[in-house]
C-alpha cells in the first residue's frame, strides 16, 4: 500500500500541475487511506503538503504579475490567524467521542473524515460546473469589500483547519467577486494565500503531534514532481475537460468517505 500511496503523491502534484486547484483534495484520503496515518494527524500532514505544493505553484504565476500581493495580505491575514488558532486550539479541543446516534459511535477521527468528505462534494460541484473565464479584467483603482473579505478569510481558514485542505474553491470566487480580481489573477493570488495559511496552520500543530518527518517530507516532495509533470502535459491536454472528469472522481471519493466512515466497520 506504501508503494500505491507513493505513485498515488504523485498524482496529486500532476493533478495540481494539470488543473490548478482542487488537486490537493485527494491529499487526506491518500495519507488515511493509503498510508494508514491516523485522520486528526493525516490533515495537520496535509496542511504541509497542500502548502509547500501551493508555494511552488505561486512562483510561476507571480513571475507573470498573477499575484496581487496586497489582495494576498488583506485576504490571507484574517484567514492565518483563523486556521493558526484552529490548529493549535480548537482541533486539540474536541472530544474523542463526539457524539452518539444509537449504536454508532461520532469520534472525532470520523468527524473530521466526515468534514472532509462533505468539502470534497462541495468541490468536486466547484469542479464540474467549471468557471467562467473572466476576459475583461479590472483595471480601474482596486476597491475591497472589507467586512466581508474579513469574513471569509476567518470561515476558510477555519475550514483550512480542521480538515487540512487548501479551499482553492471558496477563496477563487471571493476573490473575483469581493476583491474584483480578474479570474487569472486571482487563482495566482489564491495559491500564495494557500501556501502562507496552510503553512502557518500546520506550525500549531507542533506540540501536538508527533509528526513523521520523513514520510511528510517524501510524499511532500513527490507530490511537488508531480507539479511539473503536469505542467509539462497541461500544455498537451485540455485543461477544463480533465477538471470535470476529476470533480466527478472526486465526488464519488467523496461519497465512499461517508459511507465508509458510517457504515463500514
Amino acid at each position: 500500500m506504501e508503494i500505491i500511496g507513493y505513485l498515488a503523491s504523485v498524482v496529486i502534484g500532476i493533478s495540481l500541475g494539470l488543473i490548478g486547484g482542487g488537486g490537493s483534495i485527494l491529499t487526506v484520503p491518500v495519507l488515511v487511506y493509503l498510508f494508514g496515518v491516523e485522520p486528526v494527524l493525516a490533515t495537520a500532514y496535509s496542511l504541509f503538503i497542500v502548502g509547500s505544493t501551493s508555494l511552488v505553484g505561486a512562483f510561476p504565476k507571480y513571475k507573470q504579475g498573477l499575484v496581487n500581493l496586497k489582495t494576498s495580505l488583506i485576504f490571507g491575514a484574517p484567514a492565518i490567524a483563523a486556521v493558526y488558532a484552529t490548529r493549535k486550539f480548537i482541533v486539540p479541543a474536541i472530544p474523542q467521542e463526539v457524539f452518539t446516534v444509537g449504536d454508532l459511535v461520532i469520534t472525532k477521527s470520523i468527524l473530521m473524515m466526515l468534514l472532509f468528505a462533505v468539502l470534497m462534494v462541495f468541490a468536486s460541484y466547484s469542479m464540474i460546473k467549471g468557471k467562467k473565464e473572466e476576459g475583461n479584467g479590472n483595471t480601474g483603482e482596486q476597491k475591497f469589500n472589507y467586512p466581508l473579505i474579513l469574513l471569509e478569510g476567518t470561515v476558510v481558514g477555519m475550514l483550512t483547519g480542521l480538515v487540512g485542505a487548501g479551499g482553492g474553491f471558496l477563496i477563487i470566487p471571493a476573490l473575483v467577486l469581493l476583491s474584483k480580481l480578474p479570474m487569472k489573477q486571482a487563482v495566482g493570488t489564491s495559491l500564495l494565500i494557500i501556501a502562507a495559511k496552510s503553512l502557518i496552520g500546520f506550525l500549531g500543530d507542533i506540540g501536538h503531534q508527533l509528526i513523521d518527518w520523513k514520510l511528510l517530507i517524501i510524499v511532500t516532495a513527490l507530490a511537488i514532481a508531480g507539479i511539473f509533470v503536469g505542467n509539462a502535459l497541461s500544455k498537451k491536454v485540455s485543461g477544463d475537460k480533465l477538471k470535470k472528469g476529476f470533480g466527478w472522481f472526486v465526488l464519488v471519493m467523496g461519497i465512499y468517505i461517508i459511507v465508509k466512515e458510517l457504515f463500514i466497520k
